[in-house]
């Protein structure tokens, strides 16, 4: 059979070629011509089928294209409706075509497809203008085939690449797709989901994000010039975007005004006012660090994208955080967000500036050289060049050559050409914040601020695996251990200076020389005397404290120490705001909460969180209504009264300052009948600090961040239940259990005459105290 066959295809193929030798040279140009259009019909007719029935990759059938969803930015909602931010890969927001102003749909139509509304998908003139001007007279000017629906095909389901012939597949493609969309769809729906969809440069897709990114307003709000140069950049996003190139921009906004006019959408009046304007942006740099509270956002986007994975839609599939378009509810309050947000940002600038004016010429580590070299590796550009197998000395030098890069100074962000060398030391000097803000009855959190600015500096400074020392805020738990334990509040206590003997030779000390006095336990408080607060851990016991500690929220490891009463345990912001939260809820525990639905895109509940009903009982209710009153002394008349005199804040309201070993850490947890706000400043690195405690100690770091708060908060009226709140008066027992002086002299005749200062006093921690002498024993020594 083989060798019948062979000789007479070739004695066709013979035929043929003297056939075509045979013929004019005319005749044979129209014979290889129609050959090759026939050829050519042929091909696309195959390629047509098989694209059609699927062969060449899945095309998505009429049923499939009813629920066609566009990909959607997750939106995270205040507890007062707020729009917080978003997760996203592309920036996209969805519209509604009624919502669209007429001179939008009018400036797409006139400029990319003037016959939308007559075809059906495909438009006939067009494609045939694009075979003779584009392919056969070579005009680039022609302009393309490709209707709206073909973009809008192309938009939902991107091209792709194959072996051969990519761009007439995908073309076939669309086409088919469009053809689908139409028999779908009604000509507003489509205009909407192309609008929807369509990308604008900057990474931001669809007319609603643009709107707000360029102009910072929502579509329906653009005006006519707004509207012709966010077309007139579908043409190419880059080279016509407004913000990189206005000059392009505004002569493809005029050809765009001209299309108007050239098809009646548009007054010659209309467009000659329009035409005359200057391109005058309102950019919005919408990302994933913009909007409030970036830092809580992070912080709850791994929760999210966990319960994603538990979850799935209808479909089967998992939910995706970046594309299905979920609304996140949450506890907190936009208002009290903004608030402190702004105090974080107004009092972190004055004392950035106070920190490096103390420090002038010098580097804060100038005689610690390993803190820059510990910064240098962990940077990101260090560790880049270490993958590529460069060496120390290598990356150091490499390190040193000048970038122009985005840089956070005084005055904002700028572009500044720097090293990668310098920008490790530039930010080396900045100090660096916290504050949470929580309702103390149900733990609903109001407010998270994680840090200065999270564009820069993404560390979380209040999450619970970011731990500080936290110095003097952990005394009040000391003090309610002794109350738990019996210890009477007015027991006077010595301030005594005394040297440990079974602590290698501990001895605290106090900021003041107050050693000469004895304080109740209210006054101890109120002055932060390290001296009175040891002896009453002494009175509490170390274990009892630390138990306490435990029932009341704090999970962080708490060294068994008599440092312990002096805060020598490191200690996350958000334990510790949540164990002051007992205080104000009558010694019972609330376990922050920060969710309260999550919905789909079409506002569908999917899950409703609620607080949670577990509580501890982690102390009597008697020991935490007077642990509020005596940490009211604290603002009225100790450590704290800054509150009150600088910033005019005259709330019923308790707190407690706290500094740490050498200033590296500062803090503040203020307490309301509605509030429970914690404030933290300190570097990232604790040994980058201020040298002198007048001006490193909480009381004027952290402090004043949440004085800014509360005087902006007693502002609004709409604030009115936490500043005008009062916590429950006390029982008049427990009153007259208070009822006694902050301090008292602890000097006998002679050293009150002439001066002289107790001694320094040696015993081992945990000794019981000594019988006091007789008058005339104190008073003569014996």
């Amino acid at each position: 059979m083989k060798f019948y066959f062979l000789p007479r295809f070739r004695e066709t193929w013979r035929q043929v070629w003297v056939s075509f030798q045979s013929r004019t040279t005319l005749r044979k140009v129209m014979y290889v011509a129609g050959a090759f259009i026939g050829a050519s019909v042929s091909c696309v007719l195959i390629l047509f089928v098989l694209t059609w029935t699927g062969a060449l990759g899945h095309l998505p059938d009429k049923e499939e294209l009813k629920a066609v969803e566009n990909p959607l930015a997750t939106e995270v909602y205040s507890a007062d409706s707020v729009l917080l931010g978003r997760y996203f890969i592309q920036e996209r927001s969805n519209v509604n075509y009624a919502t669209l102003p007429r001179h939008v749909v009018d400036a797409v139509v006139a400029t990319e497809d003037i016959r939308f509304f007559e075809h059906g998908g495909i438009d006939g003139k067009s494609l045939l203008r694009v075979m003779v001007k584009s392919i056969l007279l070579q005009q680039e000017s022609s302009g393309g085939g490709s209707t709206l629906t073909q973009q809008l095909a192309k938009n939902l389901y991107p091209r792709r690449e194959y072996w051969l012939f990519s761009m007439p597949i995908n073309k076939i493609r669309e086409m088919i797709l469009a053809s689908r969309l139409e028999a779908v769809y009604n000509k507003e729906s489509l205009l909407a989901l192309y609008l929807n969809t369509v990308p604008f440069g900057d990474n931001t897709y669809g007319i609603e994000a643009a709107a707000q990114r360029f102009y910072s307003v929502h579509a329906a709000a653009l005006t006519v010039d707004q509207a012709a140069v966010l077309v007139g950049m579908l043409k190419a996003t880059s080279y016509y975007n407004p913000r990189l190139h206005p000059e392009r921009a505004a002569q493809r906004r005029n050809v765009v005004l001209a299309q108007m006019k050239k098809y009646n959408k548009l007054s010659q009046e209309d467009v000659a006012a329009a035409q005359a304007l200057p391109i005058k942006l309102s950019y919005n740099q919408i990302s994933h660090h913009s909007g409030l509270a970036p830092y809580f956002r992070e912080y709850i986007r791994e929760e999210l994208q966990e319960w994603c994975e538990q979850h799935t839609k209808a479909n089967g599939k998992h939910y995706n955080l970046y594309t299905d378009g979920l609304k996140i509810y949450t506890t907190i309050d936009s208002r009290l967000q903004q608030y402190a947000e702004i105090a974080v940002s107004n009092q972190m600038a004055g004392l950035q500036k106070r920190f490096l004016e103390h420090w002038g010429s010098k580097d804060p580590w100038y005689n610690k050289p390993a803190v820059l070299d510990n910064a240098l590796r962990k940077s990101e550009r260090y560790r880049s060049l270490a993958r590529q197998g460069l060496g120390h000395e290598e990356i150091i030098h490499a390190m040193q050559e000048p970038v122009l890069m985005n840089v956070l100074a005084e005055e904002g962000e700028k572009e500044r050409v720097m090293s990668p060398y310098d920008s490790v030391r530039h930010y080396l000097r900045f100090l660096q914040a916290g504050m949470l803000a929580l309702d103390p009855r149900q733990g609903a959190v109001r407010v998270w601020v994680g840090g200065i600015n999270h564009q820069f500096f993404q560390y979380d400074h209040v999450r619970e695996n970011t731990r500080r020392q936290i110095g003097s805020t952990f005394k009040p738990i000391v003090y309610a251990a002794a109350l738990e334990q019996g210890v009477d509040p007015c027991d006077f206590v010595s301030a005594a200076k005394t040297e440990y003997t079974n602590v290698e030779g501990w001895k605290p000390e106090n900021t003041e020389e107050n050693y000469d006095r004895k304080y109740s336990l209210t006054g101890g408080l109120a002055y932060s005397v390290n001296t009175v607060s040891v002896r009453v851990l002494e009175k509490a016991g170390i274990d009892n404290t630390i138990a306490l500690a435990r029932r009341m929220g704090i999970e962080s490891d708490l060294p068994a120490v008599p440092a312990i009463a002096l805060g020598a345990a490191n200690i996350s912001m958000i334990e510790m705001v949540r164990a002051y939260a007992c205080f104000v809820n009558n010694g019972k525990t609330t376990t922050p909460y920060y969710l309260t639905a999550i919905q789909d895109h079409t506002g569908k509940s999917l899950q409703v969180f609620t607080a949670s009903d577990e509580s501890v009982q982690a102390m009597s209710p008697e020991t935490a209504q007077m642990m509020v009153e005596m940490l009211k002394h604290t603002v009225n008349e100790g450590t704290a009264t800054g509150l009150r005199s600088r910033y005019g804040i005259h709330n019923d309201i308790a707190g407690k300052t706290g500094t740490t070993q050498s200033n590296a850490d500062g803090w503040f947890i203020a307490m309301t009948p509605r509030l429970v706000i914690g404030s933290w400043v300190g570097a990232d690195d604790p040994r980058i600090r201020f040298r002198k405690t007048s001006l490193g100690q909480g009381a004027r770091t952290a402090l004043p961040i949440v004085g800014d708060f509360l005087h902006q908060v007693n502002a609004d009226n709409r604030f009115a239940n936490i500043s005008q709140a009062r916590f429950p008066a006390l029982y008049p027992s427990l009153a007259n259990k208070l009822a006694c002086d902050l301090y008292r002299s602890d000097s006998n005749m002679f050293q009150r005459l002439f001066g002289k200062k107790n001694k320094e006093e040696k015993r081992a921690f945990g000794e019981p105290e000594k019988k006091k002498k007789g008058f005339l024993k104190r008073l003569f020594g014996r």
